[in-house]
């Protein structure tokens, strides 16, 4: 298989650099994941693990988040029981999309595994400088080097999994310090089909490689500029659905400056990632009788410049302005009768254009009280360049399938979005706070949602251009509280939407999109102690989702969910016992073709470990589903493959382990 140059580069560098360097020692500790508005903000040190999967798996350790499954890769985070063009992604600031309409690539498929992120959660509206929140944000972010006394540092990770066998391969090297730096870092994983607790074999084999170089230089004055450019290659990626993925590739690059001004300083970062996706029903599974290929691309070009300023200390007030620029293509071909024929522009060259600006300030009323309002508007347009291209001999275009569907020969789209949000935090005791947050959210149509057009014999999946942007309603209102080794956080809060985007299906085999009204709410907790050796905690998560124009149920609504963990540490050796429990889902919306149907509870338990064996060596373990269990998200997707189970599987009992060595 032929490697792209700038991740092979890598990975040769890497090899050369490790090798001569695993002398010496590395005791940074780096973050593993933050969530934090409408959860307790929880802080763990970075530990690798042979995973076998995407770093995404991390955050289903809250019940907040469960993540939607289609095979080895792909998991869509679904987020207080809302998923796909609801939840954005944002790495290292940049925003990110897909370039698959099924979404076997999502946003989070981008996700480092040679640089563990921080991940942070992100529910309700407490900024707006990286847009509006509808359902939720996931944002990623990578660390810097930490040099210590040194000028190189860097880490170097083995592992593997037994279901699946998986392998895992993992390194970084730093040279610098902490004003000027240089980092190279490059990973490779690779695992065939994994089995689930019954013994049967979901299809979920996948290769990924990934390289990426970045650094940082700062001036005396303050001034810094950073970059980053990167390259993610997968291949042979196989799903339980119609089609699999034999390549997908990934190239971002990033720029940013900044530096101090007045009393505060200003920012400007630039980036852009390009995605080509490639997907069959031939090249990793049995040919049938008619062998179908989507070569799918998108492009996204941004920009956000952001100022902020603190005044008399108890002043916080940012200004900002971005642009982002998007384009998705991507066209299913019918490679048997006759070869290479279009079979369907399922995104006819679809543009979207987003300037957007906001403002946004916090104010320290008095020492126990705080408040902040922001406001921000988004110019959005969106059109489908490519709509009049014919397939079928001249007898099909995007155009005639949107005006067979809704009636509309009106494609282009403007929307001029203005959201705000209002919050306050109130200490009214020395051990707990009082949160309050509303806010007004515009979330303009995806490109699924308007303008997918595929129109075939075995059925259509058809966009509606005539969408009304959705308008989501927040009120949250939780207590934060920590005192003698215990902490807890009640919350409530209620989404009201209007012109939520309705999928349903009119008919079997036939997807359209639509207006409703839609409400949703939910209830969450958590409750822990520690002593500082010994440490447990209970996270709950309830979501009722209705479509309040027919009382019917929203889809894709996630049960009760609970975890429980006990955990124990000393001296730098840490072990964790998980429960993860999930109530059965018997309120589904069948018409939508995303709920396959009820779906049962289930209980999991997870055991994990991380150990230091030297000053620079250190071991880690998991033992997922330790009974062995046959279960599934309520969220997964369906198992279209074989017709004998509704939703993907979870793998089976799997044993993961890793050497990771840091100096």
């Amino acid at each position: 298989m032929i490697r792209h140059p700038l991740a092979r580069c890598i990975s040769l560098a890497l090899t050369g650099v490790t090798a001569s360097a695993m002398a010496q020692t590395q005791t940074d500790d780096q973050v593993l994941i933050r969530v934090t508005e409408g959860q307790s903000a929880e802080v763990e040190r970075l530990t690798e693990t042979a995973i076998g999967t995407e770093p995404v798996a991390r955050l289903d350790a809250d019940p907040a988040v469960s993540l939607s499954r289609l095979g080895g890769r792909g998991l869509d985070p679904v987020v207080r029981g809302q998923s796909q063009e609801r939840v954005d992604v944002l790495l290292d600031g940049m925003r990110v999309e897909g370039a698959c309409p099924n979404r076997m690539d999502p946003p989070t498929s981008r996700l480092s595994t040679a640089l563990p992120q921080v991940l942070a959660v992100k529910t309700g509206n407490q900024t707006l400088r990286w847009g509006p929140i509808a359902g939720g944000q996931v944002i990623a972010t990578t660390a810097a080097p930490a040099f210590e006394d040194s000028v190189t540092t860097g880490h170097v990770t083995i592992g593997g999994s037994d279901n699946g066998s998986g392998s895992l391969a993992a390194a970084s090297a730093a040279v610098g310090d902490d004003d000027a730096w240089l980092r190279l870092s490059g990973g490779y994983e690779e695992a065939d089909d994994y089995e689930d607790g019954d013994g049967n074999e979901v299809r979920s084999a996948f290769e990924n490689t990934e390289g990426r170089i970045d650094g940082a230089w700062r001036a005396d004055n303050g001034f810094y500029i950073k970059g980053m450019v990167s390259r993610q290659e997968e291949r042979d990626v196989k799903y339980a659905a119609m089609m699999d993925a034999p390549s997908t590739d990934t190239d971002m690059a990033r720029l940013e400056l900044g530096a101090p001004v007045a009393n505060g300083e200003w920012n400007l970062m630039a980036w852009q990632a390009d995605v080509d996706h490639l997907m069959d029903n031939f090249s990793l599974r049995e040919p049938g009788m008619m062998q179908m290929e989507t070569r799918s691309e998108t492009r996204t070009r941004g920009a956000r410049l952001v100022l902020d300023q603190t005044f008399d200390y108890t002043k916080e007030l940012s200004v900002g302005v971005d642009v982002e620029s998007n384009d998705w293509d991507a066209t299913l071909y019918n490679v048997t009768t006759p070869p290479g024929a279009v079979a369907s522009y399922m995104w006819p060259d679809v543009e979207r254009d987003r300037v957007g600006v906001f403002v946004e300030g916090f104010h320290q009323l008095r020492v126990n009280t705080r408040v902040g309002a922001g406001v921000r508007y988004d110019r959005v347009e969106m059109n489908p360049t490519g709509a009049d291209q014919s397939y079928m001999g001249g007898i099909k275009t995007p155009a005639g399938t949107y005006q067979s569907a809704y009636g509309t020969g009106d494609l282009k789209a403007q929307d001029d979005n203005v959201s705000g949000f209002l919050t306050t935090e109130w200490r009214f005791s020395d051990f707990q706070t009082f949160e309050a947050t509303a806010s007004h959210s515009v979330r303009s149509p995806g490109v699924n949602e308007r303008y997918v057009a595929r129109d075939t014999m075995m059925g259509t999946w058809v966009g509606n251009p005539e969408l009304d942007t959705e308008k989501h309603h927040k009120l949250e209102l939780a207590i934060t509280g920590q005192r003698a080794g215990w902490h807890w956080r009640p919350a409530l809060w209620m989404d009201r939407v209007d012109d939520y985007v309705l999928r349903y299906q009119p008919q079997p085999g036939d997807t359209r999109y639509r207006n409703i009204s839609a409400r949703l709410v939910g209830v969450e907790g958590e409750l822990g102690w520690t002593d500082g050796t010994w440490s447990t905690t209970g996270k709950l998560a309830s979501v009722r989702g209705r479509n309040t124009d027919d009382n019917d149920p929203l889809p894709q609504i996630p049960p009760l969910l609970y975890t429980q963990t006990l955990g124990w540490s000393h001296q730098g050796h840490r072990v964790e016992a998980e429960w993860q429990l999930a109530r059965r889902q018997d309120r589904i919306n069948e018409e939508s073709g995303l709920d396959p149907g009820e779906s049962p509870g289930y209980g999991v338990l997870n055991l994990s470990g991380h150990h230091p064996l030297t000053g620079f060596l250190t071991l880690s373990w998991a033992v997922d589903n330790v009974f062995d269990k046959a279960w599934a998200p309520h969220v997964s997707r369906e198992d279209s493959v074989t017709g004998e189970g509704y939703r993907v599987n979870e793998p089976g009992r799997t044993l993961r382990a890793a050497l990771t060595a840091r100096w």
